[in-house]
């Protein structure tokens, strides 16, 4: 049963770091950049909807609201930000992204805050029993939500026009270009929906910590740049994979080696273990 409940524990957990670094993922396989500042996004995500909600008093519309709007923040990151700076080595994008990230944290410690937000009323609660398991619903909903968006992001890529021209444009995007496919429009949709992955996962993070605070972003910005390395730099499927597996390794590792280290050293120490066996990652091509 404790390992049952270990596991579900480490699908909760991987599921979030799955929606975060799928956009991460998404917008390294088209444009070769470590989108750092992704992270910030997932934490504007979590303000707007402790906001909404606490002004509102809607869940629903907070959502609503949330992603639509991050994932606009996310195509005006990329129109304002990378757009220009394209032809420039990659590092330079890097070092851009990075510095966003360090401003949009100060930002919100300037608008909302240095201590953090939360919840005035506990917008969700309650439990799910899963036979002798037992959930609270906001975990429940993170994995229906993880699970359902990612899904629906599969079928839109594999079984719509729109998403068989985002497929080539990552695969070639000169071929891709040449046979009609605007590859401007398919960055922006890219950037459009890796960031609104990030809002939903910001919302789900704020409901299960109760807790929003301006630098919630730093400890993900470095893992999901791990857990894109190790599932094979721009393969999503290896993303979610290595999502998934970082997950269940934090959840046992925390139980069997937290007297000797912390969860997130733990998550580290098995990316190294499992890059000294596969250099390019999962599923990246040797």
């Amino acid at each position: 049963m404790l390992y049952l409940d270990l596991t579900l524990q480490g699908l909760i957990q991987g599921s979030m770091y799955a929606l975060i670094a799928v956009g991460l993922t998404l917008v390294y396989g088209l444009l070769r950049i470590l989108h750092v500042a992704h992270a910030g996004l997932f934490t504007l995500g979590a303000y707007i909807a402790v906001t909404v909600t606490n002004a509102a008093g809607s869940l629903l519309l907070a959502a609503l609201v949330a992603v639509p709007l991050v994932g606009l923040a996310g195509m005006a990151i990329y129109r304002l930000l990378y757009e220009p700076i394209l032809h420039r080595p990659p590092f330079v994008a890097l070092i851009a992204s990075i510095g966003l990230f360090i401003c949009m944290e100060e930002g919100f410690r300037l608008v909302f805050g240095p201590y953090g937000n939360s919840f005035d009323l506990s917008p969700v609660e309650g439990s799910v029993q899963l036979g002798a398991l037992s959930l609270q619903t906001v975990e429940a909903a993170t994995i229906v939500a993880a699970f359902g968006l990612l899904g629906a992001l599969a079928v839109f890529a594999g079984r719509t026009r729109i998403g068989v021209a985002w497929r080539a444009t990552v695969t070639d995007p000169e071929m891709a270009q040449s046979f009609g496919i605007d590859t401007v429009k398919v960055r922006y949709l890219n950037f459009f929906i890796g960031s609104a992955l990030a809002a939903v996962a910001g919302v789900l993070v704020a409901l299960l910590n109760n807790f929003v605070e301006p630098t919630m972003g730093s400890v993900p910005s470095y893992k999901m740049l791990a857990i894109i390395v190790l599932g094979g730099l721009g393969n999503v499927k290896g993303t979610l994979v290595a999502s998934l597996a970082l997950g269940v390794m934090e959840s046992f590792g925390t139980i069997y080696a937290g007297h000797i280290m912390d969860r997130d050293a733990i998550a580290f120490l098995f990316l190294v273990a499992v890059l000294m066996v596969r250099p390019q990652g999962l599923f990246g091509k040797a």
